[in-house]
């Protein structure tokens, strides 16, 4: 029973000007401030998300160079040995760093159309290195013409992996692209929430324009006007408006008070008119 009474209170309980005014502007500032928070929720984690995607391909594009200026070098340094038939000495190649290259960028390649590229990397790379340790045995053999064994047999496995480092270097290059265009679109897809919420305060605003003209602007104009016929004219106070807050009891006391002023002033007439008679 006392919570069927207090709701029936809270039911009853008359909103005033001030308290409509807040929920109107409070509805339109929380409007703007969740769709605010969207935007830019929205906007730091796709803008994290893809700005990773193109650091990762950015990292991808310089060790595929690193890796391809390793390659040019030893297979210059190979050349140079078998031009110069006095040597014997094999070049050096730090194969250990170009392999943990390799596993560095394939861990940093985001796109899974790009791995099966990584892996014929790694594979044409294992079938270069594995031509080239022949080279100590080709320089210390009487039968194998060097220049041959070099333009016939490591060359050709040297521009299979050189094709592979390209193909993989232009496949980044594409994700690449592609994300940048993402990030792109990320950022107006971001700010969406903004525009919507940008038009939706615009509309609370002309609705809250609406409703002050519609139940503040024109029932004060008419208790104006109505009291200005009142006291030119001496007509009664006759100003009716739908409502139920401060307003609306400021007409009915307005009201009130015409009512008795008019009585207040029929009585003055009235004992006015009585002693002319007597006298």
């Amino acid at each position: 029973m006392r919570s069927g009474n207090v709701f029936a209170r809270l039911k009853n309980r008359k909103l005033s000007i001030r308290s409509k005014l807040w929920l109107s502007l409070g509805a339109i500032a929380v409007v703007l401030l969740v769709s605010s928070i969207i935007s830019v929720m929205e906007y730091r984690g796709m803008s994290s998300y893809v700005s990773g995607m193109v650091a990762n391909d950015i990292y991808s594009v310089n060790v595929a160079q690193q890796m391809a200026d390793a390659s040019d070098e030893y297979n210059l340094a190979i050349l140079s040995v078998v031009g110069d038939e006095s040597s014997v000495r094999m070049p050096d190649f730090d194969e250990k760093a170009f392999t943990d290259r390799c596993d560095s960028l394939r861990a940093s390649l985001s796109s899974k159309a790009v791995l099966p590229l990584a892996d014929s990397v790694e594979y044409s790379f294992a079938a270069y290195m594995l031509t080239s340790l022949e080279l100590q045995d080709v320089l210390s053999s009487d039968f194998i013409d060097t220049r041959s064994w070099y333009f016939e047999r490591l060359q050709p496995r040297y521009r299979r992996f050189r094709d592979d480092i390209d193909k993989l270097a232009e496949a980044v290059y594409i994700d690449l692209e592609q994300n940048s265009e993402t990030f792109q679109s990320t950022f107006y897809r971001s700010i969406i929430p903004g525009i919507v919420a940008v038009a939706v305060g615009l509309l609370l605003i002309f609705l809250l324009i609406f409703y002050l003209n519609a139940y503040y602007v024109r029932p004060i104009r008419k208790m104006r006007d109505s009291l200005s016929m009142y006291r030119s004219y001496n007509t009664p106070y006759n100003c009716d408006f739908p409502g139920d807050d401060e307003l609306k009891d400021l007409n009915q006391g307005i009201t009130d008070m015409a009512v008795e002023n008019r009585q207040l002033r029929k009585r003055i007439t009235a004992i006015r008119n009585k002693s002319s008679e007597e006298q």
